[in-house]
């Protein structure tokens, strides 16, 4: 059982601050990701400094429980490693490099053999794992990342990816469609499906991350 102690608990923040767990854009499918990513943030007027990507893996760039880059996003996946080479792109999974349920780290080893990618290893989920994700880019100072500001989160779930996002002070862009049908989905993401725009609709919106010199 893949049980998220994270997650249960910060969604209670969301009684005061609904907003915590809204994207700063939204995108249907990874294929539509812009290049650069700040394109996705400038035309709405705002100003931002991508230099690293936190990437979720299922219904993100994979088919849930699969390690396997989905073919149709393929050439967006190596034109993302090439924008942010090296540790400059991380995945972060609630399933491989959770310490909690990859236990032997195996799932964590075959995704980063699928996609070359690394994989960061987190003892707690997101959205909670702000911290262990800010001492990968400090241990890995050639990413240039100094402040959370300076970082994107790629992902297909509100309450968990965008929860991240705005929990650390980092960008948000919500892949909303993904990969698996609408009525395959999880019960959670079909309540997401419903959850976020009806809050955008309301006037919800996420907080611009603020920069280091603010």
């Amino acid at each position: 059982m893949n049980l998220n102690l994270s997650g249960v608990l910060n969604v209670f923040k969301l009684a005061a601050k609904p907003s915590l767990c809204l994207p700063h854009a939204t995108v249907s499918t990874f294929n539509d990701l812009p290049s650069p990513l700040d394109r996705a943030f400038e035309a709405q007027g705002k100003k931002c400094n991508i230099k690293a990507v936190i990437l979720d893996k299922d219904d993100c760039f994979a088919y849930p429980d699969t390690n396997e880059i989905y073919p149709d996003y393929k050439e967006r996946f190596q034109q993302l490693r090439k924008e942010y080479p090296g540790h400059r792109l991380l995945i972060v999974s609630n399933t491989a490099g959770a310490t909690t349920y990859d236990r032997d780290g195996r799932l964590a080893k075959d995704l980063e053999g699928a996609t070359g990618v690394s994989v960061l290893a987190h003892r707690i989920k997101k959205p909670g794992c702000k911290d262990e994700i800010m001492a990968h880019f400090k241990k890995h100072p050639e990413t240039g990342v100094t402040h959370p500001s300076q970082v994107v989160v790629i992902g297909d779930r509100l309450m968990t990816d965008m929860m991240l996002a705005n929990m650390m002070g980092s960008w948000g862009i919500w892949i909303k469609d993904g990969v698996k049908p609408l009525s395959q989905k999880s019960i959670f993401s079909k309540f997401e499906q419903r959850f976020g725009p009806m809050l955008m609709a309301r006037g919800v919106q996420a907080s611009d991350p603020m920069s280091p010199f603010e």
